[in-house]
């Protein structure tokens, strides 16, 4: 190494020394030098390890990149005690090792301006207890760890980027601690930062993490970190990964472009956020699972979801809390699911909700107070049995429906107001209870509380004003009223004999809870006997509803639809039962036209059956009938299936099934093999949740849209049981029978006819006999069957006559027994 020179310069105070001067190799400088000397190494490559064991300054003699260590084995680079590094190229090409050991209580080194490249196993590892400093470094590895910290070390990065890295950029462990500030880890692989073991801890400020083939901070295993005005964006997994007792704390932290959840906390992990944003995320922006594990949130905001999953996800027992923060463009905003999960929302607000803003399910809780909610679908859904909490002083407005509460669910409101709803304010249904106190629900386009299926909520000092369709609606006897007052109820005036019962009076009928019978219960009715509405508000009232049922025109008369139902082969029984309901509905409308009440009738059906029976046919030609008459605007047909309904996660399900029930909006909605929606084993299945969203919008819109549900008969009896709504809807049962073995002949005569084809007699009967010997299992498709076999016929006589040198035209007609099927 003759022109590759080290100089050392006598800084020591030492008496017995060996003179200053230059040397051949590292290893001789750094024995000759002592404690307080500098090492100054001339440009060039030195091709040997550079090892630090007493406190000595190495500087570089040129600009950075001038000099370079680069042994053929082993660390580039060890520090054991207090030294200092300056303005080195280090590259180490040793897999089993680090290019960088900072090791040992000692080593308190100081590292600045140094690029490390390497294909090491990490690029620098502190451990051991030592103590650096580490400021405008690079580090580059792209064949495993960017920094490694462990071994109760403690390290402090300024300044420094690392990254490309085959690993992660930033691990710390084993009880370790890290200061990273105003640096940048990227392109990395697992995490950015790692954070794993009991005691260890890191603490950024000013930092970018961005573009990691993974998460972007991970933290396990009892680790502790915060984050200070940091940033993490562009990871390929979650913006932040907790799990097994890790403890994090953002403070001014952004989080966004992450394609999976902006952080994921289980296994009694706890995140703080301060000041953060969380924002363009592909799944939650908060998933937070399991007993002991929770998220606590002041002055943040989520918003901008860039997929159809709720913006925070707790279960499994988790808890979250979030005061003042928004949360605002997304799916859904918080749903909460299971026994022993809980959400505390306080002071935030909730906006832009393409569906549900709160979701509560499986017996979870939430409480909310001063919190206000606008422009969603739905403002807060209590599902099912256990599920409720408390809301008080919250504002709900702009929203499709305000409260829905359904399947035994329980919650309290207090001091709450929903203004401006498309459909019901409040709506109560399956089992639903909740107690209510000092609320109001205003200027809604729907009913202001709307109350079905007999449940009792408790309405206490309620009030509800200028809503379109009504302040109360009960449609039974179930709900429990205390001072309430709602400005749709007028003082009682002389009426003709056809004057339309108040909103309560027609909800309970007459004697009802707010009438003159037997109070429910055993308690005293607290309004005054029901009033009436004088015969201008009524007809005003129906005015509208009436317009909006009028069809929109071209149209098939209803005789020429109901002749087609007659022309179909077999379904003596189903015609029947077709024009039976065709007449109470057509004698329905003319006793309104003479000023009598019409019967309460509800058009919903169901289809059991077999396949082939014809039970889409039947729903076109009922739509069609029903358009003809003027009940429906359109009577076109939608068909449907569970592939149609139910998404991926709660809350995509009730956006798919409003979707489909939109499309169908003045027509038929036919949903076939409904059963498959409410599977025998699908307690936590999505599928209900469809159910419980269409037997809301059934109730709704129950003059728009006709549903039909169909499929087999002792599964479709299962899928009524489902939901104790869902039975309630549908005032029919409609069975198709499977076709005879005559029937399905007459088909096949119907289907030769349309094609030009025709049965020889022996023909004729050669496939009666077929078609009564076939097996009537659950596969047998009915229709589909004969059709089957006609285009079988009609493929071997193809093939027998295109043997015939020159058919004649009987012969490319007639169909023989040969051709049947074998």
């Amino acid at each position: 190494m003759g022109e590759q020179r080290v100089r050392v310069t006598q800084d020591g105070g030492s008496r017995w020394r060996r003179r200053a001067g230059e040397y051949e190799s590292l290893a001789e400088a750094v024995a000759a030098a002592e404690p307080g000397d500098t090492l100054t190494l001339r440009p060039g490559t030195f091709r040997e390890n550079l090892v630090l064991d007493k406190p000595l300054s190495v500087v570089a003699a040129g600009s950075l990149g001038s000099v370079r260590i680069e042994p053929p084995a082993g660390p580039a680079l060890t520090v054991l005690a207090a030294a200092s590094v300056q303005g080195l190229v280090l590259e180490g090409q040793d897999t089993s090792s680090a290019a960088v050991l900072i090791d040992g209580p000692a080593a308190a080194a100081e590292i600045s301006g140094c690029r490390i490249r390497t294909v090491a196993a990490v690029g620098i590892e502190v451990r051991g207890g030592a103590r650096p400093t580490v400021r405008g470094c690079t580090v580059d590895n792209p064949g495993g760890l960017g920094v490694r910290i462990r071994d109760a070390a403690a390290g402090s990065f300024e300044e420094c980027e690392v990254g490309p890295c085959g690993q992660a950029g930033v691990a710390v462990l084993e009880g370790a601690t890290v200061r990273l500030d105003r640096s940048r880890i990227h392109h990395a692989f697992g995490a950015g930062l790692l954070l794993t073991g009991d005691g260890s801890t890191a603490e950024a400020v000013e930092c970018e993490i961005y573009e990691i083939n993974g998460t972007g901070v991970q933290a396990e295993a009892r680790a502790a970190g915060r984050l200070t005005d940091c940033e993490v964006h562009r990871v390929t997994g979650n913006g932040l990964t907790l799990d097994s007792g890790a403890v994090l704390t953002l403070d001014g932290t952004r989080i966004h472009d992450v394609p999976e959840n902006g952080a994921d906390l289980r296994g009694r992990s706890v995140l703080t956020l301060e000041r953060s944003t969380i924002r363009s995320f592909g799944r939650n922006g908060l998933s937070v699972w399991d007993a002991g594990t929770r998220a606590e949130a002041a002055s943040c905001e989520l918003h901008d979801s860039t997929g159809d999953y709720p913006a925070v996800w707790v279960s499994d027992g988790a808890r979250v809390s979030f005061t003042d923060c928004r949360l605002h463009d997304v799916p859904d905003a918080l749903f909460v699911l299971d026994r022993e999960s809980h959400a505390e929302v306080a002071d935030c607000t909730l906006t832009q909700i393409r569906s549900s803003a709160v979701s509560v399910s499986g017996g979870a809780t939430v409480r909310l107070d001063r919190c206000r909610i606008q422009d969603a679908g739905t403002g807060l859904w209590f599902r099912d049995q256990g599920s409720g909490g408390t809301l008080e002083g919250c504002e709900i407005a702009d929203v499709s429906t305000g409260v829905i509460i359904a399947r035994g669910a329980d919650p309290v409101l207090r001091s709450c107001t929903v203004r401006g709803s498309a459909d019901a304010a409040v709506y109560v249904s399956a089992g639903g209870a909740g107690t209510f106190e000092d609320c109001r629900v205003s200027h809604g386009k729907g009913y202001g509380f709307h109350v079905i299926d007999g449940c009792r909520p408790v309405l206490t000092r309620c009030r509800a004003e200028q809503n379109a369709r009504g302040g109360f609606e009960f449609s039974e006897p179930g709900p429990v009223l205390d001072a309430c007052s709602s400005d749709d109820l007028k003082p009682q005036t002389a009426v003709a004999g056809a004057a339309r019962p108040s909103i309560v009076e027609h909800a309970v009928g007459a004697g009802g809870i707010l009438g003159g019978g037997a109070p429910l219960d055993g308690r005293m009715p607290l309004l005054p006997a029901a009033p009436l509405v004088d015969a201008t508000a009524t007809a005003t009232a129906i005015a509208p509803a009436v317009r909006a049922a009028a069809p929109v025109g071209g149209h098939r008369d209803a005789d020429e639809a109901l002749a087609d139902l007659d022309a179909l082969i077999g379904l003596d029984t189903v015609k029947q039962e077709v024009r039976t309901l065709i007449d109470l509905i057509s004698v329905g409308r003319r006793r309104q036209q003479a000023g009598l009440k019409a019967p309460s009738l509800r058009r919903h059906l169901v289809f059991t059956g077999s396949p082939g029976t014809g039970k889409t046919t039947v729903a076109r030609l009922y739509g069609e009938i029903l358009a003809a008459l003027g009940v429906l605007q359109r009577g076109h047909l939608v068909e449907v299936a569970r592939v149609d309904l139910v998404g991926e996660h709660i809350g995509s399900t009730a956006l798919r099934t409003s979707e489909a029930f939109d499309r169908a909006r003045g027509g038929v909605l036919f949903i076939d093999e409904a059963y498959a929606l409410a599977p025998p084993d699908g307690a936590r299945d999505f599928g209900r949740e469809a159910i419980d969203t269409l037997v809301k919008l059934m109730e709704d819109h129950r003059d728009e849209v006709v549903v039909i549900v169909a499929g087999y008969t002792a599964e479709m009896e299962r899928f009524l049981d489902s939901n104790p709504g869902v039975a309630s809807r549908f005032s029919r049962t409609v069975t198709f029978p499977d076709y005879s073995a005559g029937e399905l002949l007459q088909i096949t005569r119907t289907q030769c006819a349309e094609h030009e084809y025709r049965l020889a007699d022996e023909t004729a009967e050669a496939l009666l006999g077929h078609f009564a010997a076939l097996d009537r299992g659950p596969s047998f498709g009915n229709g589909r069957t004969a059709r089957q076999v006609f285009e079988t016929m009609v493929e071997r006589h193809a093939v027998r006559v295109a043997q015939l040198a020159d058919p004649s035209t009987e012969e490319l007609q007639l169909l023989l027994p040969t051709d049947l099927p074998g």
